[in-house]
């Protein structure tokens, strides 16, 4: 026990860095799939058959894709048609956009599970199509999606790793380094589970309290 605490902090400090942009990676990445997800299904339930048919067509491709694939693409293939990221920002960007077809989904059924008579009084008394999803559909399609919106969010923390595939420092990569450099397995891993830990419990008893007040009543 006392070589483990030793041990301990002798290596969360530069556990901790990498923590810093697991934190990063799942934050940006969960601000871009929100808004490319909150796209794709304004697209799919505009009633535009053209929009409708691209955005499934794009939601089906992405889901279709290995995330780690998407991570490669973006990183390693991109740069041969002259657009270059950094790792960190092909981390966001692939994550982002991998999540976002998960996200589409989320959306829509929230956006469909609102009675669609709410939508024709809108417009039976002039209101457009946007005005009436601004304010009178997503407001309330917005509490239906948030406990599964809050499950997206801990995958996305987990999944986060992945950007260690691409060189991007995280909390895992970090973790590997450490104990390739120090053959402390047990040491090293039971940190990194207990620091993922810590970042999912509270997110969890927030999807609980969400799912309470507005899940099914």
């Amino acid at each position: 026990m006392d070589s483990f605490l030793k041990q301990s902090v002798e290596y969360l400090p530069i556990l901790m860095q990498g923590l810093k942009l697991t934190v990063l990676v799942t934050v940006g990445s969960l601000a871009l799939s929100t808004v490319l997800g909150l796209v794709w299904a304004l697209m799919r339930v505009s009633g535009n058959r053209w929009l409708a048919g691209t955005a499934k067509t794009i939601v089906n491709v992405i889901r279709g894709i290995p995330i780690i694939v998407q991570l490669f693409y973006i990183y390693f293939v991109l740069p041969d048609f002259g657009i270059s990221l950094t790792a960190l920002q092909a981390a966001i960007i692939g994550l982002g956009v991998a999540y976002s077809a998960y996200q589409s989904e989320n959306f829509r059924a929230g956006i469909e599970a609102i009675d669609k008579g709410q939508l024709e009084a809108a417009q039976s008394i002039g209101m457009g199509w946007w005005l009436t999803m601004r304010r009178v559909i997503l407001p309330q399609a917005f509490k239906i999606v948030l406990p599964p919106y809050g499950n997206i969010m801990i995958m996305m923390l987990k999944d986060s790793s992945q950007a260690s595939t691409i060189t991007v420092a995280e909390l895992a990569l970090q973790g590997r380094l450490i104990a390739s450099a120090t053959f402390q397995n047990t040491t090293v891993f039971t940190l990194v589970a207990g620091l993922y830990l810590c970042m999912s419990l509270p997110l969890i008893w927030i999807v609980g309290r969400l799912e309470k007040r507005f899940g099914r009543r």
